[in-house]
């Protein structure tokens, strides 16, 4: 018995000691967690209090009795989902659509990068960075109306084919047309900005492996394949993982102000399909609440799919 008690106040000693320690460490560092403060506060209030939200997804929600007190329903609300076919379309809708700027708009950000860095006058470079940068801090609200009025049946574009003695064709009703604006607008208005992580990676290579390159002969290509690719392909690899991760929730405010009933066969996206359930009809928020928990879970699915195949290809991935 002496023995337990003596470890037990020991134990309770190293316990009253590690608190002291730390209680010790975190005023020495006062500031640091000062900082911090605000943006941990920030993430607690805006994303993690809201999860709870997340049970109406097994719940037939009642105004009158708010989140907590509405009657739960089990799998209800997801066997009505998976038994509209709307809500199908939508989901591979949405992976074609997104796999399609894995594929288009993904490898135009470093091809850009690349090309800036390959510029050899400074202030060329800087003017290239703010001309290409610009585009992403205008909304899809201002560059929807800019191309309405640029491609619309009796837009700039049309009326210059009209004097040449060109028919007249409908950009912006056309279902063939929407996907591929999709990429050309996003890749026009987010490959600047996306270049800049790119080019920060770029910046921390060596110039010696440059400098031993050019003494060899290699040319600009050959640095370009052998040296710059290579030494950034980490970030890349952590870029497509994120975006990996975003394949069903990317591009809602894109598609929304570009989207008309015209091309609704192909632009109505599963943010789309969530947005007409929700605010187009009778409002069922268990049911908007379904869907958007299965989209979460797939996102949640194809990055850990995305991290694990990086690994397998001898990239580090995100998680250990």
């Amino acid at each position: 018995m002496n023995r337990v008690k003596s470890g037990a106040g020991s134990g309770g000693k190293t316990l009253g000691s590690r608190l002291s320690l730390l209680k010790t460490a975190v005023w020495k560092n006062r500031m640091v967690y000062t900082l911090i403060l605000p943006g941990l506060l920030w993430y607690i209030v805006f994303t993690y209090l809201p999860m709870g939200g997340l049970s109406l997804a097994f719940k037939t929600y009642k105004a009158n009795l708010g989140i907590w007190a509405s009657p739960w329903v089990g799998l209800e609300n997801f066997r009505f989902v998976f038994r509209d076919p709307a809500f199908m379309d939508s989901v591979w809708r949405t992976l074609f659509i997104n796999i399609g700027r894995m594929v288009f708009e993904f490898p135009f950000p470093v091809l850009l990068a690349v090309m800036i860095n390959e510029v050899r006058l400074g202030r060329s470079k800087k003017i290239l960075q703010s001309v290409f940068t610009f585009p992403h801090f205008l909304s899809w609200i201002v560059l929807s109306g800019v191309l309405t009025n640029v491609l619309a049946h009796d837009g700039l574009v049309n009326n210059l084919m009209a004097v040449f003695g060109m028919e007249k064709f409908s950009f912006l009703g056309s279902e063939l047309f929407f996907q591929p604006l999709l990429y050309i607008t996003a890749s026009w208005k987010g490959a600047g900005w996306n270049a800049i992580i790119y080019m920060a990676a770029i910046t921390g290579i060596d110039l010696e492996q440059y400098e031993a390159a050019e003494i060899d002969g290699a040319s600009r290509l050959r640095k370009i394949f052998y040296i710059t690719l290579p030494n950034i392909a980490p970030t890349i690899v952590v870029m497509f993982i994120l975006a990996s991760g975003r394949l069903m929730t990317q591009g809602f405010d894109q598609v929304f102000n570009l989207s008309n009933p015209a091309v609704q066969s192909v632009a109505e996206t599963l943010d789309m399909y969530i947005y007409r359930i929700t605010f187009q009809s009778a409002p069922d928020f268990g049911f908007s609440m379904a869907v958007s928990l299965f989209r979460s879970i797939i996102n949640m699915i194809l990055l850990i799919m995305a991290d694990r195949g990086a690994k397998m290809m001898g990239g580090d991935g995100l998680f250990a």
